[in-house]
């Protein structure tokens, strides 16, 4: 079993660009393992990808949806007696809790731990941490193909940019034209990148992309404007590249985009 929820107050239980080129990216893992979870847990762990911060950094509808998994889990019981079973044992990692600004154990509140991570779990494990993202990426990646599952498309929807390997220059609009900052949200073939600047304006960059190849999309971003409530202020600022998607589901994005940028975008609208 691979994860354990704990809600104090109740009876804890276990539950059971351009073309690509070869040196850019290289694929280490060629033998990747495969980690089992019930239909419950695995409904738990996707409302808990994107959740920065073991639960600090969640939207309403995020919470809502951990919410209830959460209570699927605990109506399925678990382990009946887990406190007595060798399954507790061994090195647990807390992966969300309902009060993220506190370890003790405060009355009502609920922790959800986990002994194996998936390996986009660990992909956004290591980003909050800084440390071998590159790594989890390859082996995200080598398991997709390892799979033989269909490719990849580029799904509909908000993405929140995660992570990218550019350092983000001195120039606000430089990072947000190159999207390295802020969001896109696709949609019927438009692509838009929205950056919250201050003060309730918006950065706002809207075009079209085509898909060109396997996993290959030529992308178009020529319509930019300040946005304040009802008004906008045009720019005249364009940006083409070809994007590459190495990974995506409905809830993660693996990608390379503006100058050969690995990009990692999480989903952030409605859960489906």
């Amino acid at each position: 079993m691979a994860l354990n929820l704990l809600n104090l107050g109740f009876h804890p239980s276990t539950l059971v660009s351009p073309k690509p080129l070869k040196d850019r990216f290289v694929l280490g893992c060629s033998r990747v393992q495969q980690i089992s979870f019930t239909e419950s847990e695995n409904s738990l762990i996707e409302a808990l990808l994107g959740i920065q911060g073991r639960g600090r950094s969640s939207s309403p509808q995020q919470l809502n949806a951990v919410e209830r998994a959460v209570q699927v889990l605990e109506r399925l019981g678990g382990v009946p007696d887990p406190t007595n079973s060798n399954l507790i044992e061994g090195r647990w990692q807390l992966i969300f809790t309902t009060r993220p600004g506190t370890a003790s154990p405060i009355q009502g509140t609920t922790f959800v731990l986990q002994k194996q991570t998936e390996p986009r779990q660990k992909l956004l494990t290591a980003i909050s941490s800084g440390k071998g993202i590159k790594e989890a990426i390859e082996e995200l990646i080598s398991l997709k193909q390892n799979s033989g599952q269909e490719e990849p498309e580029l799904e509909e929807g908000e993405w929140q940019m995660m992570w990218n390997s550019q350092t983000v220059t001195d120039s606000w609009i430089e990072n947000a034209v190159n999207g390295l900052m802020g969001k896109q949200i696709i949609k019927d073939g438009r692509i838009k990148i929205l950056v919250d600047i201050l003060l309730g304006l918006k950065f706002s960059m809207t075009g079209n992309f085509v898909k060109t190849g396997s996993r290959l999309y030529d992308v178009t971003m020529d319509d930019a404007a300040i946005i304040g409530g009802p008004f906008g202020y045009p720019l005249q600022v364009k940006n083409k590249f070809i994007l590459e998607l190495l990974y995506s589901d409905e809830k993660l994005r693996v990608s390379r985009g503006y100058n050969n940028i690995l990009f990692v975008h999480a989903r952030t609208d409605a859960l489906r």
